[in-house]
């Protein structure tokens, strides 16, 4: 089992999230989709599945919070996207994730 202090930075969470095949760095497009950073495929909400996700707070300053999203596309790509925590958070990337969180809690009630 890995020591969960070393895996609390960043850098340490990413490396391993490459190491398990998560090579994409996404965005979230103009148009409200999730895109890879030269923008060469755009996915919608429905078409994305948060894996997991990992929070981080600066060392020095709590104002200094982000999240880092693993996330699979429907054609099979994986990758990550991150954010700020509150003010400054990154409003397009937020409302992206919510409809992905919301479209996946309704899955999974379909499912049960």
């Amino acid at each position: 089992m890995q020591d969960k202090v070393e895996e609390r930075s960043l850098v340490n969470v990413l490396n391993r999230l490459r190491k398990d095949g998560y090579k994409y760095d996404f965005k979230v497009s103009g148009e409200g989709k999730l895109c890879t950073m030269e923008e060469k495929e755009q996915f919608a909400a429905d078409q994305v599945r948060i894996v997991d996700f990992y929070r981080f707070e600066g060392e020095s300053n709590p104002d200094d919070m982000s999240i880092l999203y693993a996330i699979e596309t429907s054609s099979g790509m994986k990758g990550t996207i991150s954010n700020s925590y509150g003010p400054y958070a990154d409003t397009g990337v937020d409302s992206f994730l919510k409809q992905v969180e919301d479209l996946g809690k309704n899955l999974d009630k379909r499912d049960k």
